[in-house]
């Protein structure tokens, strides 16, 4: 189950640095997660400052 960006997102980016397959973007206020490319490894959701990556 690929992870989604909640609104608790701060747009900080640091998500995106730690994403090894390149799944995450800035969107419009937020990141967002690509469900076809996200892997599940978990690395956004653990240096995420507010937790806003949960699993779908």
């Amino acid at each position: 189950m690929a992870y989604v960006i909640t609104d608790a997102c701060l747009a900080c980016g640091a998500c995106a640095a730690e994403c090894p397959v390149e799944a995450i973007s800035e969107g419009d206020g937020k990141y967002v997660i690509d469900a076809d490319t996200c892997i599940e490894c978990g690395n956004c959701a653990n240096v995420c400052p507010v937790g806003a990556p949960e699993p779908a």
